[in-house]
C-alpha cells in the first residue's frame, strides 16, 4: 500500500458503514479509518506483518507464545493491568496469530479510544518479560497445543498434510509449533522476535466505528508517533515451494477417529494485488463443487444420487501472501470404503471438468457472494478484520474495496480455465483419516 507520510489520502466510500481513509506516520506505522457512526463504539486493532511463517526456522510457535507474552508486564504496567482497563470501561479484547500477521484489538465506547491507544503503544515498545514469565506462558501454550491439537484426530491429520502439502515453504509448520520445538522457547527467542518485528514500519493500526478520521490520526501522531522504526526490519521474503510434480498421499490413522474421511488439497494462487480475478474465480469453484450441501456438484453427485457419501465439500480462502490450498473433503457412507468414495469424487470432478460450469447455478452463487458482500459490511469488527487480514497479506485499501466488483465480474470461462490450472493430481495431496489401516485392506 503506498501511503505517504503524514498524508491523508481518501480511498472511497462504499457504503455509509465503509467510509475508509488511511494515513501513515514518519516512523512507517499505516493507518485506516473506517468510519461508522451508528453507534457510539469503536474497534480499535494493531496488526504485524509477522506471523508463524515469519518464524526463525527451528522456533516454530514463537510468533504465538510472543502474543501470549504481550499480556504481561511492561515498564510502567502490571501483568494484566490492560484487560482489566478494557473490561472496567465495558469493553472486550483479545488477539490472535495467523501464517501471515499477528493482531490485537480492544472493542470499547469511542471516547475510550485514547486510552486503547495508550495501553497498546505501551506494550509495543515496553514489555518487561521475567523468566517466571517465559516459564508460565510455555506452559499454557503447550496446554492449549495438547487441548486443540494433540486431543484432535482431526488437528494432528491437517498438520500432517499441510507438511506434506509445503516441503519448503513455512506454511507447512503448524501456527501454534511443533511440540518438540515449543518445549525450547526461552526468553531469547521471543524478545528477539519482538524487537524485530514489534516496530511500528511493520504495523498497520486499524480503527473501526464512531470516530472523525482527522482525531484518530492526531492521536495515533501522540501515542504512535514518538516509537521509533525499526532500522533492520528485513524484507518479508520467504522460501518458496519448488514445482510439485507428483502426486502425494498419506494415510493418518488414529482409533479416536469415529468417521473415516478423505481429503486433497491442491496448491492455488492466493487474492494478489491488483491481481484477484483467479482467487474470485477460485472462490466461485469452491461454491460450485461444493459449497452447498444441497446445490453443490459433489454432494448432488455423492450425498443424493449414489448414497457414496455422507458429506462432501470443497473449501479455498484467497487471503494468503503466498500461495494457498483449495481442497475437497467426502465421508464416505456405510459399507463404502475409501477408495470407492475417492473414485466417486474424482468421477464427479472429471464430469464437471467435461460439462464445464452451468449457468444457472453460477448466476445463483453470483447472487449469494453479492448479498455475503453487502453483509459484511454491516459488521464493524468483521469490517476491521478484512482489512486488517488483506493488508498484512499484500493487498491494498483499492483491493478489498474492488473485491465485490472482482467477484461479480468471474465468468464460467474464468472458472474454467483456473480449475484446469489447479485441479491438478500432480499437485496435490490426498490424506486418509481412519481409526485403523485395516479398514483399507
Amino acid at each position: 500500500m503506498r501511503l505517504l507520510a503524514a498524508a491523508l489520502c481518501f480511498v472511497g466510500t462504499l457504503t455509509a458503514a465503509e467510509e475508509v481513509t488511511t494515513y501513515s506516520l514518519d516512523n512507517g506505522m499505516d493507518i485506516v479509518v473506517i468510519e461508522d457512526h451508528r453507534a457510539p463504539v469503536v474497534v480499535h486493532m494493531l496488526w504485524y506483518r509477522a506471523g508463524s511463517a515469519d518464524e526463525p526456522i527451528g522456533s516454530s510457535g514463537v510468533a504465538h507464545y510472543l502474543e501470549h507474552l504481550l499480556f504481561k508486564a511492561t515498564d510502567t504496567v502490571e501483568s494484566g493491568e490492560f484487560q482489566r482497563v478494557v473490561a472496567a470501561n465495558g469493553g472486550s479484547d483479545n488477539a490472535f496469530t495467523s501464517y501471515d500477521y499477528t493482531g490485537y484489538f480492544q472493542r470499547v465506547a469511542a471516547d475510550r479510544l485514547p486510552l486503547m491507544m495508550q495501553y497498546e503503544a505501551d506494550r509495543m515498545n515496553n514489555l518487561a518479560l521475567t523468566e517466571e514469565d517465559i516459564i508460565t506462558e510455555r506452559g499454557v501454550i503447550i496446554e492449549e497445543r495438547n487441548q486443540r491439537v494433540e486431543n484432535s484426530p482431526g488437528a494432528l491429520a491437517r498438520e500432517q498434510m499441510r507438511a506434506a502439502q509445503y516441503l519448503n515453504h513455512r506454511y507447512g509448520v503448524p501456527i501454534i509449533g511443533w511440540m518438540h520445538e515449543m518445549e525450547e522457547l526461552d526468553m531469547e527467542d521471543a524478545l528477539s522476535f519482538y524487537d524485530l518485528y514489534y516496530s511500528p514500519n511493520n504495523t498497520i493500526l486499524i480503527v473501526a466505528g464512531d470516530v472523525e478520521p482527522d482525531e484518530v490520526y492526531d492521536l495515533a501522531q501522540q501515542y504512535y508517533g514518538p516509537i521509533p522504526a525499526e532500522p533492520n526490519l528485513p524484507e518479508r521474503v520467504r522460501s518458496q515451494e519448488p514445482p510439485q510434480t507428483a502426486e502425494r498421499r498419506l494415510v493418518y490413522e488414529d482409533p479416536r477417529v469415529a468417521q473415516p474421511y478423505l481429503t486433497r488439497t491442491y496448491i492455488a494462487p492466493e487474492r494478489d494485488a491488483g491481481d484477484q480475478t483467479d482467487a474470485a474465480a477460485l472462490t466461485y469453484l469452491a461454491e460450485l463443487l461444493g459449497g452447498s450441501s444441497f446445490t453443490s456438484i459433489l454432494p448432488i453427485a455423492l450425498q443424493f444420487d449414489t448414497n457414496t457419501a455422507i458429506y462432501a465439500g470443497a473449501f479455498y480462502s484467497g487471503v494468503s501472501l503466498d500461495d494457498t490450498l483449495f481442497g475437497v473433503s467426502v465421508a464416505p457412507a456405510d459399507g463404502v470404503t475409501l477408495p470407492e468414495a475417492e473414485a466417486a469424487m474424482d468421477a464427479a470432478i472429471a464430469q464437471f471438468m467435461e460439462d464445464g460450469v452451468d449457468q444457472d447455478r453460477l448466476e445463483a452463487v453470483r447472487n449469494q457472494l453479492k448479498a455475503s458482500e453487502i453483509y459484511a459490511r454491516d459488521n464493524v469488527d468483521g469490517l476491521a478484520r478484512r482489512y486488517g487480514a488483506a493488508l498484512t497479506s499484500g493487498l491494498t485499501v483499492e483491493d478489498v474495496q474492488a473485491w465485490p466488483d472482482v467477484l461479480q465480474a468471474v465468468t464460467a470461462e474464468d472458472i474454467m480455465d483456473v480449475a484446469q490450472r489447479v485441479l491438478v493430481r500432480d499437485r496435490s495431496v490426498t490424506g486418509y483419516v481412519v481409526p485403523t489401516r485395516e479398514i483399507l485392506q
